[in-house]
């Protein structure tokens, strides 16, 4: 294990958490966790000039960038105890929005272009992103915890 998962954040563990329970047929079984995570995420410049420019997105990769932030929805619920959604919306031609919601409160919004060459550079890159997320969500839902209204 490299130095970049020795200590895993609870972003990581979520991520690598939801990626080995949707891995159905054992096929990642053998892979440790970073493989796992480098060979969904993670693309190199070689990797990406492969990838045509204009080019419609699949299901199974709107999957893995929805997982980012399922995993930020379920840390952040594990912590508060408050539910959360994530909502995607992404057109066939890789435009779109992924969003967290905690009751009233938009935890998370990202939006996407090009969606169809989504990935990192590198491994410490996805996970700086995931925590940051995680991070924001929190700092977000205390602000504006105040102006939910009581039921």
């Amino acid at each position: 294990m490299s130095e970049v998962l020795k200590e895993n954040s609870p972003f990581t563990e979520e991520l690598i958490r939801q990626l080995r329970a949707i891995d159905q047929f054992g096929n990642w079984a053998k892979l440790s966790d970073e493989e796992v995570l480098s060979k969904i995420y993670v693309k190199t410049k070689e990797d990406l000039r492969a990838i045509p420019i204009i080019a419609d997105i699949d299901e199974m990769l709107i999957g893995q960038i929805k997982m980012i932030f399922k995993a930020v929805a379920l840390q952040f619920e594990r912590k508060t105890g408050v539910m959360c959604n994530v909502v995607m919306e992404m057109s066939h031609e890789g435009f779109g929005r992924c969003i967290v919601i905690a009751g009233r409160i938009v935890l998370v919004d990202k939006y996407f272009k090009d969606a169809h060459r989504f990935s990192f550079r590198t491994m410490e890159k996805l996970l700086e992103e995931g925590d940051k997320y995680l991070a924001s969500s929190f700092s977000t839902y205390e602000q504006y915890k105040p102006c939910i209204p009581k039921d």
